[in-house]
């Protein structure tokens, strides 16, 4: 009889097949409450249509379009019908330009905020977890980094180490990291006071598996959160350092074109075309990851009340 039931009812539904079913679900549940959101909507926007023209640069303002050899116009020439962004001391178009820096600022931007937030993640959790002497070390030490201005120093590892994008990216990274250290440790400590971590230490889960099954799901909702918002930091970071001519110099980026139109004399020549356009570019990249950041909060914890 049993058996007859167990053929009728089919196969047993296979586990990995459920997890995806509940990951679409709940991706397709994010969406509709993310599409709620105007400004977050806004915000996604601008960010994939600046990361589209970062990705096809080569295809729509040509692959040489920063060589100083084969600059198109004269120096210095104010925006035209040819140059709608008028030209650099080198006669390159800063319209090109301004489309290519966007691939070095977003690049920098992007993995020194996922180097910070998982540096940020793997202190909280741990200082979360472990609530003795090492919890206490790790606390004052991101303690001491809070206090510190995190632009000082990121400024002082680019001047030791050597002018690359690897040393900014590690620069930014290893400096801003303690605001996500401590959201991530304040989120470990609610989650460990749950009834179900008790019981998984009872069945002989030990520390890796209770901060990896039990602690890492719980906080992620907060760090993808906190990685939005702090991507647009450090793209404010990854300028200021290149527009006190800490970058790489070969490299084509928005706080590169500052600095350049700098020491070009835009700033006591009136050239606004070549000062305006990165300026505006890094703001709004910036307010489109912050209303991202918000918008995102908002839907993994409503309780905020963040507005739409």
């Amino acid at each position: 009889m049993t058996t007859e039931t167990s053929a009728a009812q089919g196969p047993a539904p296979n586990p990995r097949a459920l997890t995806w079913t509940r990951r679409r679900h709940s991706a397709a549940r994010f969406w509709r409450a993310y599409r709620g959101h105007r400004a977050g909507l806004f915000g996604l926007a601008v960010l994939v249509l600046i990361s589209l023209a970062a990705v096809f640069a080569p295809l729509l303002v040509g692959s040489d379009a920063d060589s100083v050899t084969h600059a198109p116009g004269d120096a210095m020439e104010s925006p035209s019908t040819e140059f709608p962004l008028g030209t650099d001391q080198f006669g390159r178009d800063l319209l090109a330009l301004l489309v290519y820096g966007a691939r070095i600022s977003l690049t920098i931007g992007l993995l020194a905020a996922f180097l910070s937030v998982a540096i940020g993640t793997v202190v909280g959790i741990t200082a979360g977890h472990y609530r003795g002497v090492y919890g206490t070390v790790m606390m004052r030490v991101t303690d001491w980094f809070l206090v510190m201005p995190t632009l000082v120093l990121a400024i002082a590892l680019a001047v030791v180490m050597s002018g690359s994008l690897s040393t900014i990216i590690l620069a930014i990274g290893v400096t801003t990291w303690p605001t996500t250290a401590r959201l991530v440790r304040a989120q470990t400590l609610a989650v460990e006071s749950r009834p179900y971590i008790e019981r998984a230490r009872a069945l002989g889960g030990g520390h890796t598996h209770i901060m990896l099954r039990h602690v890492l799901p719980n906080v992620m909702p907060l760090v993808l959160a906190q990685t939005t918002l702090v991507i647009s930091s450090a793209i404010l970071t990854e300028a200021t350092l290149a527009f006190l001519g800490l970058g790489d110099p070969t490299a084509v980026s928005w706080g590169g074109l500052l600095q350049d139109a700098r020491e070009a004399g835009a700033v006591s020549a009136g050239d606004w075309w070549y000062l305006a356009p990165p300026g505006i570019a890094i703001a709004v990249v910036a307010l489109a990851f912050t209303l991202c950041g918000r918008a995102v909060e908002s839907v993994l914890n409503p309780r905020l009340g963040v507005s739409r």
